[in-house]
């Protein structure tokens, strides 16, 4: 490796077992020794058999560099054993313009344990939403059940078969392909200051929800947008500020909690201007959603839940893919605004 390499900026990915983070120099010789074996190495498509301990020292500063490049994300899966870091295999992410592929390894030593379902899963979660993209796509040898049932496990489905080449075994190998959206992939569940209120059934079709949400214009014309965050369902699309109607609360009223619970900012209930709204069925419910649209606020707008937030350009906002409920919303704002 350079002198001049350095390790990435990249705040490590943690599992309630597991640290998924930029690999080390340190971490040479355990790599070396974990994938040098015939087991691990004819299952992947990019591995060499032998594989040379200088290379283990090479393919790191690599990965580094393509971190920093926003190319790749090859991830060292790191456990713990008797107060002691353990390197248990690597997870990874290779983009290709809109879409990203996943792969992962572990040791043998830890095969069956589900350690690379949960590093796989959390890694997959993180980039539908931080990354601009729009799915994942993974594959597995055929020869290799295991990996098929990590995808499908955290939400990946097959799309078909085809060859692909193996350096290890020197040869193209049949492999499943498999691809995963947001729509695909499990949320996990944050933890709720109050529960969350249930849709309402409706007679003869899907369970009203009902949502309000605000388009916040600044002195610029500029609309603010949120991102949602990892752990929340369609997690990586933008949206709206707002939020779920408890019961017997009115949007007006929800929408105040929500932004000042979302954004920090207080909002007069006489500065909420009823705009338009959506309405959009979903698989399980059929969601109902006011837009308000609100220039004046008191405070400074932050980001209180770790969303990452923009303005935007009324012009822009169809640049910023957005749930299938709001997309009808933006032409509505650019002929108004």
């Amino acid at each position: 490796m350079s002198d001049a390499a350095a390790p990435p900026d990249f705040a490590p990915l943690r599992t309630a077992r597991l640290t998924l983070r930029p690999l080390r120099r340190e971490d040479a010789a355990d790599l070396h020794r974990l994938v040098n074996d015939w087991d691990v190495a004819k299952m992947l498509a990019h591995v060499p058999f032998p594989y040379p301990r200088d290379l283990a020292d090479e393919w790191i500063g690599s990965t580094w560099a393509q971190i920093a490049a926003g190319e790749a994300w090859h991830l060292a899966i790191v456990g713990e054993e008797n107060g002691q870091e353990m390197l248990i295999g690597c997870v990874g992410l290779v983009r290709h313009g809109e879409t990203a592929e996943l792969g992962y390894w572990v040791g043998r030593r830890f095969w069956g344990h589900g350690v690379a379902t949960e590093a796989a899963g959390r890694v997959a979660r993180w980039a539908l939403a931080n990354l601009d993209i729009t799915r994942l796509t993974s594959a597995a040898l055929l020869e290799n059940p295991r990996s098929e049932s990590v995808l499908r496990r955290i939400g990946f489905r097959a799309v078909g078969e085809e060859m692909r080449d193996n350096m290890a075994r020197g040869s193209k190998q049949p492999v499943r392909i498999f691809t995963a959206g947001r729509e695909d992939l499990p949320a996990e569940a944050a933890p709720a200051a109050a529960p969350v209120p249930a849709p309402q059934p409706a007679a003869g079709g899907l369970p009203i929800l009902l949502v309000a949400a605000c388009a916040l214009v600044d002195i610029e014309a500029r609309v603010l947008i949120a991102r949602r965050p990892e752990g929340k369902p369609l997690a990586g699309l933008w949206e709206f500020p707002g939020g779920k109607v408890n019961p017997g609360e009115s949007p007006e009223a929800a929408l105040i909690r929500e932004l000042k619970e979302e954004l920090d900012i207080d909002v007069a209930e006489s500065c909420l201007a009823p705009f338009t709204f959506a309405s959009h069925a979903y698989e399980k419910f059929h969601l109902m959603m006011p837009l308000y649209l609100c220039r004046r606020w008191e405070g400074m707008v932050r980001a209180t839940e770790g969303q990452t937030l923009a303005w935007v350009r009324v012009n822009k906002l169809t640049d910023y893919p957005m749930p299938p409920a709001d997309k009808p919303l933006v032409a509505m704002l650019r002929d108004f605004l």
